[in-house]
């Protein structure tokens, strides 16, 4: 990662931020706008979820650590050059981010002719608390536009073993949204649940091949144990895929 940030306050009032990925400990206004530009992670700013985001400590499966039909853009490692706006307040929150894609699917080098190859993406976030536990609803949007190959047009132009990069053309679309919500019910234990649709038409072009999810579960934390770093975790998906991708598959056709 290499970015720039600037704060821009919108109150007097100030609060600790804590040490943290990308954060160092220091006061910061209560509500802000920011400008974020460079080589980043687009889920360091986007889909976070209290139970179910960093794989570090919490679920492995890439449909759990993050919305599953999110084509999210980045390159093989996971980054790409971007610029995010962030409207912050305590119960409020809303970004927007403008992405480079890579040139090929999951490949490493980008394609700067950003008027034609790109993704955009915007999150509204709602902080909030039920019976004094704290939780949060995230409406979250995309839209990539690129060289991208089209699973329909692939079967129609050779139906037996279908090569979607050859359909691949400027001017395609990919879009989708994704709804995400967690809910603290106690001290030490939370839930949590996502859910995520694109419209399964052009190929995946960086994250995994699904067109739809819903995740549920909840985590536990090793608090009365007496190790508050311990952490039990439980969750149920089911990913899909469209019937274009379906039907690009029987045909013979690869990811």
């Amino acid at each position: 990662r290499l970015f720039f940030n600037q704060i821009i306050p919108l109150t007097k009032e100030r609060t600790w931020q804590d040490d943290d990925v990308n954060q160092l400990h220091v006061q910061i206004p209560t509500k802000y706008l920011s400008f974020v530009a460079g080589k980043i992670s687009l889920e360091d700013y986007f889909d976070n979820n209290a139970y179910a985001h960093d794989p570090r400590d919490q679920f492995m499966n890439w449909n759990l650590m993050a919305a599953g039909a999110w084509d999210y853009p980045a390159n093989t490692r996971g980054y790409a050059p971007s610029i995010v706006l962030q409207y912050i307040s305590p119960d409020d929150e809303l970004r927007y981010a403008f992405s480079l894609i890579p040139k090929e699917a999951t490949g490493s080098d980008m394609n700067w002719n950003f008027g034609k190859s790109h993704s955009q993406t915007i999150e509204y976030a709602h902080h909030y608390f039920l019976n004094r536990h704290s939780g949060t609803v995230r409406l979250l949007g995309f839209l990539t536009y690129g060289k991208l190959g089209n699973y329909e047009h692939a079967v129609e132009t050779m139906p037996s073993a279908p090569d979607i990069t050859l359909t691949r053309k400027y001017g395609r679309t990919k879009y989708g949204f994704a709804v995400n919500a967690d809910q603290s019910l106690s001290n030490d234990f939370g839930v949590f649940a996502r859910g995520s649709w694109n419209d399964g038409k052009t190929e995946t072009w960086v994250f995994t091949e699904i067109d739809r999810a819903i995740t549920i579960g909840g985590q536990l934390n090793g608090n009365n144990w007496n190790r508050i770093n311990d952490k039990f975790g439980f969750a149920y998906g089911i990913a899909g895929i469209s019937k274009q991708h379906r039907d690009y598959l029987a045909a013979g056709g690869n990811g």
